[in-house]
């Protein structure tokens, strides 16, 4: 048996049996679940990056699960589109596993980090199959998956407000399954076929047709949701603020970008242009909807006090460019918006790891108390600096390739007065990254930092008159060059994204020549 005929399924398969192994290894020593959960995701990216190569040198490669033959089997397909998405995913996925070891020892009990890693594992599965798969009714079912996996990942933490943000995208995340199912439904009912390519034959008869119409519709707001585009984020700042450091960048970095994913698989493979273009104004729709986001979440995240609902919101104003890109609807537009998949999950991802990294050393999670933070954690504050600059746009970094890239696509669709709206949104983002960029390295340090912070870093004192314990988080791995800053092991992955940031935007040609190639399979249908 040729195992690299069967990579399509390992993708699925390798994480999917890990959630069931890692339970067993669990009780034996928790610490196994780690080494399980770091293995898996690599395995994960290492055959993501083999189908990438093999589509760039053969093309599309089409798996039927069974043998059985599309569209009566389920098919998994792989082209230039979803290849670079499993390679981005894959590799977020792989650096949080690394960085998860002390971030989930820190906040979440010690009888829930096995089952943590079990679920976390289930919600790779998820957004994984979500990608990979080539039948909508199996995409339903992978949506569901992660977001089941999801909702718990974020009440897993210790926060007690984590279980109503959990609760509110429960909620949420029901109503947007609850379209989606039903459009598939639609679908079905018109054509009789669930399988994507062969969707995208039927439905151009049928175009007209209400039903056809509604489920569109369905289909548009279900993963509007599942994404957080703007107005329909309302689950997303409290799930990022209030869930677990690990949970909040892996959500951040992927979760709404293979949301953004399927909107781009449902609008340009089961439908073509010309019903986007021609039948539903659905494009004008969503330029609207996103610039709107871009402007409104930089205004958000202006007010905000708390770190990690600043990046929330932020977040918000990022998904409006990817949304901004697909819906302009050219060869410039599109690979700007691919790209900002990429970028933004680099971006954020680095900034929400040193943000973990910073709770784990002191509690702290308001902007006030960065304060003077540069000298006492310098590494981890360069690559939070990195990352705001490329967040900002700033020439050089990752946030600059995909902002150039969409400013063409605004200048290809003769929409020019998109750009002065990207521009001011830069400006804004600039407002609230330099402010905290500027305390870390020009204010005064605060004093001591709170004793206990939301439930993180309590200390307990020793018999009068001892000396005090030494801290978990004085130098502990650390080589003598971090001095103050957090552990090697949360070090290391976050500087690693913020490295790419820089990589990726001095050398844009290495994403963007995948990117390019999947923007024109795009447009045009293949």
């Amino acid at each position: 048996m040729n195992i690299a005929e069967h990579l399509p399924i390992l993708v699925i398969v390798i994480p999917l049996m890990s959630a069931v192994i890692i339970p067993v290894a669990g009780r034996v020593n928790s610490i196994y679940s780690w080494y399980i959960a770091v293995a898996v995701t690599l395995s994960s990216f290492l055959v993501s990056l083999s189908l990438l190569n093999t589509v760039m040198d053969t093309g599309r490669i089409s798996y039927w699960l069974g043998n059985w033959e599309p569209p009566w089997g389920i098919e998994y397909s792989i082209d230039y589109l979803n290849a670079y998405v499993l390679v981005v995913v894959s590799f977020i996925f792989f650096i949080v596993s690394l960085y998860a070891r002390k971030s989930v020892e820190k906040e979440i009990d010690s009888s829930k980090i096995t089952a943590f890693y079990s679920i976390f594992m289930l919600f790779v599965t998820g957004l994984m199959g979500i990608v990979i798969t080539g039948d909508i009714f199996n995409l339903y079912v992978f949506i569901e998956i992660a977001s089941l996996a999801g909702y718990a990942l974020i009440a897993v933490g210790k926060k007690r407000n984590a279980l109503m943000a959990s609760y509110n995208y429960l909620i949420l995340g029901t109503i947007a399954a609850t379209f989606i199912v039903l459009g598939i439904g639609y679908l079905y009912m018109v054509t009789g076929t669930l399988n994507m390519i062969d969707l995208r034959d039927k439905l151009p008869m049928v175009y007209e047709s209400k039903v056809v119409l509604t489920a569109f519709a369905f289909f548009t707001v279900g993963l509007s949701l599942k994404l957080a585009l703007f107005p329909l984020h309302a689950w997303l700042p409290n799930a990022y603020t209030y869930a677990p450091s690990v949970v909040s960048a892996i959500m951040a970095a992927t979760a709404t970008k293979v949301g953004a994913y399927a909107l781009l698989r449902v609008m340009f493979t089961v439908f073509k242009l010309e019903f986007d273009l021609q039948v539903v104004p659905v494009t004008k729709i969503l330029i609207a909807l996103a610039l709107v986001a871009i402007v409104a979440g930089s205004v958000i995240a202006i007010a905000q006090t708390n770190i990690r609902r600043m990046l929330a919101y932020s977040s918000v104003g990022q998904i409006g460019y990817i949304v901004l890109g697909a819906a302009l609807v050219n060869q410039s537009s599109i690979t700007g918006s691919l790209l900002h998949i990429l970028n933004h999950g680099l971006m954020k991802g680095s900034l929400f790891l040193v943000v973990g990294a910073v709770i784990y050393k002191t509690g702290v999670e308001d902007i006030s108390g960065l304060r003077g933070m540069g000298k006492k954690m310098p590494f981890s504050m360069a690559a939070f600096t990195i990352a705001g600059l490329s967040m900002i746009g700033v020439p050089l970094t990752v946030g600059f390739v995909s902002k150039w890239y969409l400013a063409l696509g605004a200048l290809s669709a003769d929409m020019w007065f998109i750009i002065p709206i990207i521009l001011a949104s830069s400006l804004l983002t600039a407002v609230y990254f330099w402010r905290i960029i500027e305390g870390i390295y020009f204010a005064e340090p605060v004093g001591a930092y709170p004793a206990a912070v939301a439930g993180y870093g309590k200390r307990k004192s020793g018999p009068k008159g001892s000396k005090p314990p030494k801290s978990k988080n004085s130098n502990e791995n650390n080589g003598s060059f971090l001095k103050d800053d957090a552990p090697l092991g949360l070090i290391m992955p976050t500087l690693v994204l913020a490295a790419l940031c820089i990589v990726f935007g001095v050398g844009a040609f290495i994403p963007v020549s995948v990117a390019e190639q999947a923007a024109r399979m795009l447009l045009g249908g293949v």
